[in-house]
């Protein structure tokens, strides 16, 4: 007798969107089979005519219960919200995947991250998540400024025990990693089929900008685009692009901001480059001019919001392929730490959108372009998935993999509100903005951990997912 049978809903897989069974069993995905045909006779069976059934959301980008830098919140010794708040809400928005950070990320100047290897960095962050997770979880690791040789040599080890992506920083005093440092990582995470994932912005251009503003008495907050501008995006891009041509290694372009940027992804796509880029569901709605409105830097995520035609570039790019995923860069705060900084130096980077990529993703390109099924699942869940080496145990709707799934009603309009949102945070950038299709249960390997509204899942039920890259995925581009 199967687990469960979800029955006669729009089940979307990898190759089309067709009415269908899903049949799970033992927490895996058993069967994906025509209406009707699974057994009846299951524990439990879920009747999903007029919805549609999607792979569990991932969240490739997020900043969970790490410190708020004092110069952004005011105050010290703040930490972004705690795992158990941030994947109930991702839960609630139909994510079963958070891939969060592990690492040197080292915001508050001068200080210095624990010396520890990378897999004693690696369990200490599982131990932040381990019995607080509704979700899966999986970590990037961040390496920061010049990267020593011993740290290097534990790339191959790290990649090994499941880690497989490693973050780094262009700009932002101490996290800034040198070319010459870059160099060496990239060759040796090419080496053991690891993968990139890269903030890429021309950190001189971006300290020319701040001390110019600050100069001419131009430095506040609402000009933040002048800072991390489109030239910084093009430069950093194309260098970040040769290096990874020249080192053979795979690149993962997080949260891509401005038109340049999509167009060097394109071209060294066409050029048959492994390179991927994100993009955040804020810059899929908002522009640097919603930052003159007032509080408008709460829409902010580093590195900027920018103009008009840059929001239509990324929308494009996600609809036609030079893009590959949405993501959040979730670092959920109060609003008065939020919008406590008013300077181009002080604005609070990141927002609480965990929980609304998906409904806002589905509203934006499903409602409002025709987006096919398939392609909106890809980029929800299966190209990140498949980029950064959970895929197929998660990320698709077939058999063996873990049954991880959404169900969304398309026949559900709302209007959010902060009440209809679960993260630990006073405010939301969302509050006004119409759904049109709403995720109404989310299925963690199996278990209901959302049904209609209401939590059903434990936060024991998360679980650290080792991670391995493609082989395709590496050699050229694979999404």
């Amino acid at each position: 007798m199967l687990d469960l049978v979800i029955r006669r809903g729009l089940v979307v897989t990898a190759q089309e969107a067709a009415a269908g069974d899903v049949g799970i069993q033992d927490g895996k995905i058993v069967a994906v089979a025509s209406p009707g045909s699974l057994p009846s006779d299951a524990a439990r069976v879920i009747d999903a005519e007029g919805k549609i059934v999607l792979p569990g959301g991932i969240e490739p980008h997020a900043h969970i219960a790490i410190p708020v830098p004092e110069y952004w919140a005011g105050r010290p010794e703040l930490m972004s919200q705690p795992p158990e708040a941030a994947t109930r809400a991702a839960a609630f928005g139909g994510v079963t995947t958070v891939i969060d950070f592990a690492g040197d990320l080292i915001l508050e100047p001068g200080a210095k991250p624990p010396d520890w290897s990378i897999l004693e960095s690696l369990d200490s962050r599982r131990s932040v998540f381990r019995d607080h997770a509704y979700t899966d979880f999986a970590f990037h690791y961040i390496l920061a400024g010049k990267v020593a040789p011993t740290r290097i040599g534990q790339l191959a080890e790290a990649i090994q025990e499941g880690i497989a992506s490693f973050k780094i920083f262009t700009t932002f005093n101490e996290l800034r990693v040198p070319y010459g440092h870059l160099w060496a990582v990239f060759a040796e995470v090419a080496k053991h089929s690891g993968i990139m994932a890269v903030h890429a912005e021309d950190d001189d251009i971006v300290n020319y900008m701040t001390d110019k503003l600050i100069r001419e008495g131009h430095d506040q907050g609402h000009n933040l685009h002048l800072v991390h501008n489109n030239l910084s995006e093009d430069l950093a891009f194309r260098q970040i692009i040769r290096l990874a041509r020249h080192t053979e290694v795979a690149v993962y372009f997080v949260h891509t901001t401005a038109r340049e940027g999509v167009a060097a992804i394109a071209e060294a796509r066409q050029r048959t480059q492994p390179v991927y880029g994100e993009a955040l569901h804020n810059y899929l709605q908002f522009t640097c001019e919603d930052y003159k409105k007032p509080g408008g830097t709460a829409v902010h995520t580093y590195p900027a919001l920018k103009y008009a035609e840059d929001r239509d570039a990324l929308i494009a790019g996600l609809l036609g392929g030079d893009l590959c995923t949405t993501a959040t860069d979730d670092f959920t705060v109060h609003k008065d730490v939020k919008l406590w900084g008013n300077t181009i130096q002080t604005v609070c980077g990141g927002h609480n959108g965990i929980e609304t990529r998906l409904p806002v993703a589905f509203t934006k390109f499903l409602v409002e372009r025709r987006m096919p099924l398939p392609r909106f699942a890809a980029i929800t869940a299966t190209n990140a998935a498949r980029i950064l080496g959970l895929y197929p145990q998660k990320g698709v709707i077939a058999p063996g993999s873990d049954a991880d799934l959404v169900l969304v009603d398309p026949r559900v309009t709302k209007t959010l509100t902060l009440d209809d949102l679960h993260s630990a945070a006073d405010y939301s950038i969302w509050e006004g903005f119409t759904c049109r299709g709403y995720p109404v249960m989310t299925i963690l390997r199996g278990k209901v951990i959302v049904e209609s509204g209401k939590l059903a899942g434990s936060p024991s039920d998360g679980r650290w997912v080792r991670r391995k890259v493609g082989a395709d995925v590496l050699a050229r581009p694979a999404v």
